[in-house]
């Protein structure tokens, strides 16, 4: 009888749950799934899967906000690989948008491993969805690679920024209200600043920088007049101190909730009034809070305009500089190109070329080093 109600079931079904039922047990990975749903040749996807490779091997290094411009084109394997150093507390976004809605994109952020010098991955985004975001936990080098489909067609923009995880504590604080930071030397190098120090006015309301139970509020210590926030998604401790003053009965705040008011309680009698800022963390005490609350900057690097953007461009200098990164202060000098030498557009960052010479090779280049390549 049950063999019975599964046949009928099963042939209720649409073919395309059926399909989907199958993928989910044979475990398709995403790339497998876009080869299957396209009916790609083993030969075709196995030289566009290996351009993954390549990225794990060839990376450009990036200051972040990024925003980078170009065309993707049908079947030039192009791939996109970028490396920042990210700290806990910071929340990455990656976002490309395409002129055409349906072109599916391929987003992997992966972390150098510090042992092992491995990249090992820790999220991919929907391909269709074209968006990645991932909140930072530990502080290293992180890798973004970016892969449109093997017929993708169509212009482009990356966007590729970081934001703090939590609202700033101080009401209407910017980064340069920072006034002491972590690892400070204290009592003439006695012992070290663990937290940030963001000055402001007497009396400027102090803010939950986001949702938690209080665990203690009143005052002790060095802290004098303090707020102790639990952090349960991220299982930390959030530490208020040199309150002027408490806001009564505190229990269950959300972000943006006042805790209390800047002042310069316990050790800080003798200072401007700030709020000391700390995180601690089980185990581990305190952890550096800055990634947590710096603000960033919408990028300054506006995007080049894609009328006038060669799919090849040749170097009109004797030696021109190809570097790592879109800047000529901390890059490095990749390879030096010669008077004539093609190289292969990707995207444009500014005044800069995103670019592959004949060797494969991912490097930057300045606008006033090229011309377009007839």
């Amino acid at each position: 009888m049950k063999k019975l109600i599964l046949i009928i079931i099963i042939s209720l079904c649409s073919c395309s749950e059926i399909e989907k039922a199958e993928d989910l047990i044979s475990g398709l990975s995403p790339r497998q799934e876009y080869q299957k749903d396209e009916n790609i040749s083993d030969e075709l996807f196995q030289i566009w899967k290996a351009r993954v490779d390549v990225a794990l091997e060839n990376s450009l290094k990036i200051d972040l906000p990024y925003v980078e411009k170009g065309f993707f084109k049908p079947r030039n394997f192009a791939i996109y690989s970028y490396d920042t150093y990210l700290l806990p507390g910071e929340v990455i976004e990656i976002k490309i948008n395409t002129e055409s809605l349906s072109t599916l994109i391929f987003t992997t952020i992966y972390k150098k491993d510090n042992s092992s010098g491995v990249f090992e991955k820790l999220k991919t985004g929907a391909a269709d969805k074209k968006e990645l975001s991932f909140e930072v936990y530990e502080q290293g080098l992180y890798k973004i690679v970016i892969q449109p489909e093997i017929e993708a067609n169509s212009p482009f923009q990356l966007e590729i920024k970081k934001s703090p995880s939590y609202l700033f504590p101080v009401i209407n604080g910017k980064n340069s209200d920072i006034g002491s930071y972590w690892g400070d030397m204290r009592e003439g190098g006695i012992r070290d600043h663990k937290g940030i120090d963001i000055f402001a006015n007497k009396g400027t309301p102090v803010l939950a920088p986001t949702s938690g139970k209080i665990t203690f509020s009143g005052e002790k210590g060095l802290g004098g007049k303090q707020v102790w926030l639990r952090d349960s998604k991220r299982k930390l401790d959030l530490y208020f101190a040199h309150l002027d003053s408490i806001i009564p009965k505190l229990k269950k705040v959300k972000p943006g909730d006042t805790l209390g008011f800047v002042g310069n309680t316990g050790n800080a009698k003798t200072t401007p009034p700030h709020l000391h800022f700390g995180i601690y963390k089980n185990r581990r005490g305190a952890i550096d809070p800055i990634g947590f609350v710096y603000q960033t900057e919408p990028a300054e690097n506006a995007p080049a305009d894609l009328k006038n953007l060669a799919d090849r461009i040749k170097i009109t200098k004797n030696k021109a500089a190809l570097r790592n990164k879109a800047a000529l202060n901390n890059s490095n000098i990749v390879k030096t190109g010669t008077n004539g030498e093609v190289l292969y557009v990707q995207g444009k960052t500014d005044d800069w070329y995103h670019v592959r010479d004949s060797l494969d090779r991912s490097m930057y280049i300045h606008e006033s080093e090229v011309t377009p390549a007839l």
